[in-house]
C-alpha cells in the first residue's frame, strides 16, 4: 500500500477505547487514581514488551513505579514486581531473553539506586550492582554477558561511616546546583564496565566532566555516550558524542564536533546505532547562543569519518530515533502545532512518511528486531497507553487508566487567532461540563512552561478538574512555544514578557469575542515559566481577578546565581553587570508591583533548585506590603516537580478553591485563609 494510503488509515483509525460517557466527573481526588505508563522495551524475538507503570502508595504518599510486561498480542498483561518500599525503572531485556535488568532502591530508602536482575519468566530478582554512589543509567552489551553504567562517585571515602552532623558543603563550580540533586561540588557521573557474573566494575572515563546515555554497538566493541569537554564544561551547553573500547585505560575518541548541542540529555533520547554499526542516529541543537529555543534535528554521523547529515532538516523538533532492522530508515517523533506524531524517515533520501495523525501525543517507541513497533502515547481523553503501530492503525495492548471511561469529560476544541500585530497563536478551549450555548461563564488562562513547550493533545487533569468545576479553560502556545519553528520560538528571545504576553492576552481576547468567556469573571495561572508570564501578565493588564503563580519568579536580578540556570541566562541575557537595563526590563512585575491588583496565590516547592521560592516570595511580600489579596504556600520536602499525591491534591483543592473565591464570589462561600488583604 502506498505511503498516503497508510497515513490516510491511521488517521481515521484512533485506538479502540471507549468513549467517556459516564456521568462522573474528574477531580482532585482522582488524581491518585491516574497510572503512568512509561519506558517500553521489547524482547528479543519480539513476542513481549515490558515497562513501566507509576501509580500512587496512598499509605506512604509516595508515587510507585513497578514493572509490568505484556505480549505483542495484548494478552497475559500482568505486574512484575509490586514492592511499596521500592521503585522498580529503566527495564531492559537481556540479549538472550531470560532475564530482564531494572534500575532500584531496594536495598532501603536511603540507599541509592542500583541494576538488579529478574528472571523473566519467575523467580526471585538479584542486585547486579554495588555502587556507593548509586547508578543513573545503564545499557546491555549484545552478548549479555557485560552492562554498561553510569555510575555516581561515592558521596565518602570507602569504609568512611555516615557522620551524624553534615559536613559543609563546599563547591567551585560553575553550575554549583540542580533540582533534585542538590548543591553540586566534585562527585560527577561516570561510565563503567561491569561484568555480570562476578559484579567486577572497570571506570572508563575518570576526570571533572560527567558522562551520559551510553549505547553499545551491534558488535559489542564500542560504547557511545554523551559528555561536554572543554576547560570548563558547566559553562557552555556543547553536548558531543564519544565513543570508546569497554576496557579500562582505552582512549576516547571525539564523534561528534559541532558548536552546540549534540544529543542533549534534557530531550530525554539516547542515540541510536545503525544495525550495521557504521552510523549513529541522534538529535542536534542549535548552537550555543540560541540554547533550547532551536529545533532538535534529527542527525546522523558516520562512525568512521564523522560526517554528520541531517536526513530531513525540517524546522520542527525530532526525539527517539530508532532505525528499522534493515537500516534503511528511522522511526522518529515529530512535534508539530499541538501535536506530536510517529513517522518514519526514510536513509538517506530523508522523506519523512507519517505514520500516527490527528488529535494525539505520542512520547516514545520501542522497535523489536522483527521489525514490530509499539507507540507509548495518549490523547485529550486518554493518558499515556501502549499500543501496537500496525498497517490497519494502533492496536491498543494496555488499559491502566480505563477507568476514565466511567468519566464524563469535557472535549478540547482547537483554535486559531491573531495577536496584536496580526501573528497566528493556536491554543484551546475547553467548555465547562454543563455549558449552555449563550451563557457566559468564568474563565481561566492556562500558561505553559518552558518556555520553549507547548499545549498538545495529551491528557490534561486539571483542565478537566476546572472544566467539572464549572470553568472556561483558555490554553494559549504564544511565541517562544515549541511546535511552530525557530522563528516563532526565539520571537522572545532576552525578551520575555512582551510578545508573549500580547499572545496570551489574545487568547482571552478570543473567548470573549466568542461569546463563552465572561469578561468580569477572569482568571490566569500556571507553572514554571507559566508562573513567570503570570506575573508578566498581571503587571500588564489589571483586568484579571485571580491569579496562581506557581514555581515562578519576577525580579531576574534576584535570581541571577540563585537558580541553576546562570549558564543560560549569561548566554542569553549577558550578566547583569553588563546589562543591568535589560535586567531590569524583564524584572517588571517585581520592580513596578505597585500596578498589580489581581489577588494572587503563589506557590512553590521548599527543595526546588530550578526556580527557587524566591520568586514566589518576592511576589507575595510586595503583594501583601500594598495589601493586595495573596497567599504564599510552601510544599515541604518538594522540588520544582511535585510528587507527594497529597500535595498534588492539596495544589488542586487550592487553585480551584482560589478561583471559586475570586470569580465565583456569589456561589461559592469563602474559604478560610483566602480572605486577603493586611
Amino acid at each position: 500500500m502506498r505511503a498516503a494510503g497508510i497515513a490516510a488509515l491511521l488517521a481515521a483509525a484512533a485506538l479502540a477505547v471507549p468513549s467517556s460517557a459516564g456521568e462522573a466527573r474528574f477531580g482532585p481526588a482522582d488524581l491518585a487514581r491516574l497510572a503512568d505508563v512509561a519506558e517500553p522495551d521489547f524482547s528479543p524475538d519480539g513476542e513481549w514488551i515490558v515497562y513501566s507503570v507509576t501509580t500512587t502508595n496512598a499509605e506512604a504518599d509516595k508515587p510507585q513505579a513497578d514493572l509490568w510486561r505484556v505480549r505483542y498480542d495484548g494478552s497475559a498483561l500482568e505486574p512484575l514486581t509490586h514492592t511499596p518500599e521500592a521503585d522498580e525503572t529503566r527495564p531492559q531485556w537481556s540479549p538472550d531473553g531470560r532475564s530482564i535488568a531494572f534500575l532500584a532502591d531496594r536495598d532501603g530508602a536511603d540507599a541509592p539506586k542500583q541494576v538488579w536482575l529478574l528472571p523473566a519468566f519467575g523467580g526471585e530478582a538479584r542486585r547486579l550492582t554495588d555502587f556507593p554512589g548509586g547508578v543513573e543509567d545503564y545499557a546491555w552489551a549484545p552478548d549479555g554477558r557485560r552492562l554498561a553504567v553510569i555510575a555516581w562517585d561515592p558521596e565518602r571515602p570507602a569504609g568512611a561511616p555516615k557522620p551524624h552532623v553534615p559536613p559543609p558543603i563546599v563547591t567551585e563550580r560553575y553550575q554549583f546546583k540542580e533540582d533534585m540533586t542538590g548543591y553540586l561540588g566534585a562527585r560527577r557521573k561516570h561510565l563503567y564496565v561491569v561484568d555480570v557474573a562476578s559484579g567486577r566494575a572497570e571506570l572508563l572515563t575518570p576526570g571533572a566532566h560527567d558522562e551520559q546515555l551510553p549505547v553499545w554497538s551491534p558488535d559489542g566493541r564500542t560504547i557511545a555516550y554523551v559528555t561536554k569537554r572543554g576547560a570548563d564544561p558547566d559553562r557552555h551547553t556543547n553536548f558531543d558524542l564519544y565513543l570508546i573500547e569497554p576496557r579500562a585505560g582505552a582512549p576516547e575518541r571525539q564523534l561528534t564536533r559541532f558548536e552546540g548541542a549534540d544529543l542533549d540529555p534534557y530531550w530525554e533520547t539516547r542515540p541510536a546505532w545503525s544495525p550495521d554499526g557504521r552510523r549513529i542516529a541522534y538529535l542536534q541543537g542549535g548552537v550555543d547562543h540560541w540554547l533550547y529555543y532551536a529545533p532538535w534535528q534529527l542527525a546522523v554521523v558516520e562512525v568512521d569519518s564523522g560526517a554528520t547529515t541531517l536526513p530531513a532538516p525540517i524546522d520542527r523538533c525530532f526525539t527517539k530515533p530508532h532505525w528499522t532492522p534493515d537500516g534503511r530508515s528511522l522511526y522518529v517523533l515529530i512535534e508539530d502545532s499541538r501535536v506530536t506524531h510517529l513517522a518514519r524517515v526514510g536513509w538517506p533520501d530523508g522523506r519523512v512518511t507519517p505514520l500516527t495523525a490527528g488529535a494525539r501525543f505520542d512520547v516514545d517507541i520501542a522497535v523489536a528486531r522483527n521489525g514490530r513497533v509499539v507507540l507509548l502515547g495518549g490523547d485529550d481523553a486518554h493518558p499515556y497507553e501502549l499500543a501496537a503501530v500496525e498497517r490497519r492503525g494502533l492496536r491498543r495492548l494496555t488499559a491502566h487508566n480505563d477507568w476514565l471511561a466511567a468519566y464524563r469529560l469535557a472535549p478540547v476544541e482547537d483554535i486559531s487567532f491573531r495577536s496584536a500585530d496580526g501573528t497566528r497563536i493556536d491554543g484551546f478551549l475547553v467548555r465547562p461540563l454543563d455549558y449552555q450555548p449563550g451563557r457566559r461563564y468564568p474563565t481561566i488562562l492556562r500558561l505553559h512552561g518552558g518556555p520553549v513547550y507547548q499545549f498538545s493533545h495529551e491528557f490534561m487533569p486539571d483542565w478537566q478538574a476546572y472544566a467539572a468545576a464549572g470553568f472556561v479553560v483558555i490554553a494559549a502556545n504564544p511565541r517562544g512555544s515549541s511546535g511552530r519553528g525557530f522563528d516563532f520560538a526565539r520571537a522572545i528571545y532576552a525578551d520575555w514578557g512582551r510578545l508573549d504576553v500580547q499572545d496570551v492576552l489574545a487568547a482571552v481576547d478570543h473567548a470573549v469575542a466568542s461569546g463563552v468567556a465572561d469578561p468580569a469573571r477572569l482568571g490566569v495561572g500556571g507553572h514554571s515559566y507559566g508562573g513567570i508570564l503570570t506575573n508578566y501578565v498581571i503587571a500588564t493588564d489589571s483586568r484579571f481577578r485571580a491569579a496562581v503563580s506557581g514555581a515562578g519568579s519576577a525580579d531576574a536580578l534576584a535570581m541571577y546565581g540563585h537558580d541553576e540556570y546562570t549558564r543560560e541566562v549569561e548566554i542569553e541575557l549577558g550578566t547583569p553587570w553588563q546589562n543591568a537595563a535589560l535586567y531590569e526590563r524583564l524584572s517588571y512585575p517585581f520592580l513596578h508591583a505597585d500596578r498589580i491588583a489581581t489577588p494572587t496565590l503563589y506557590y512553590c516547592g521548599e527543595l526546588d533548585f530550578n526556580v527557587p521560592c524566591l520568586g514566589a516570595e518576592q511576589m507575595y511580600q510586595a503583594l501583601r506590603s500594598r495589601g493586595v489579596a495573596t497567599q504564599l504556600v510552601i510544599y515541604p520536602a518538594e522540588y520544582h516537580t511535585l510528587t507527594a499525591p497529597s500535595h498534588l491534591r492539596d495544589r488542586m483543592e487550592r487553585l480551584l478553591g482560589w478561583y471559586r473565591h475570586f470569580l465565583l464570589p456569589a456561589a461559592v462561600p469563602a474559604e478560610d485563609g483566602l480572605q486577603g488583604g493586611n
